[in-house]
């Protein structure tokens, strides 16, 4: 297989279960239906981080990524950017006298 046909084959999958069942990863439909998103953003993220270049190592991404989550969970890992802000909550107090004046 050539890099631009698999290429080719990763581009028309849509899901999560297509990545999975095209490498011949085993996986709980439970954990992929809670996860897919954070499952394919951390494969993402790993084929960023080697020269994953054959089917082999794209496997071995996507094998790594699904790990992720069934070992742990999507407030855990933490993929994306939403879940590294820091929640400020600020109380603000009006006084009821005060609503409606021009400040």
């Amino acid at each position: 297989m050539t890099a631009s046909t698999l290429h080719q084959d990763l581009s028309e999958m849509t899901s999560a279960e297509d990545f999975l069942d095209y490498f011949a990863i085993p996986f709980d439909p439970k954990v992929v239906e809670v996860n897919r998103l954070h499952i394919l953003q951390r494969f993402h993220d790993y084929l960023r981080q080697t020269d994953a270049a054959d089917r082999a190592e794209y496997a071995r991404c996507l094998e790594r990524a699904y790990q992720d989550f069934v070992r742990s969970d999507a407030l855990t890992e933490k993929v994306f950017k939403v879940f590294h802000r820091q929640t400020q909550v600020r109380e603000v107090r009006i006084a009821v006298a005060d609503i409606g004046r021009a400040t």
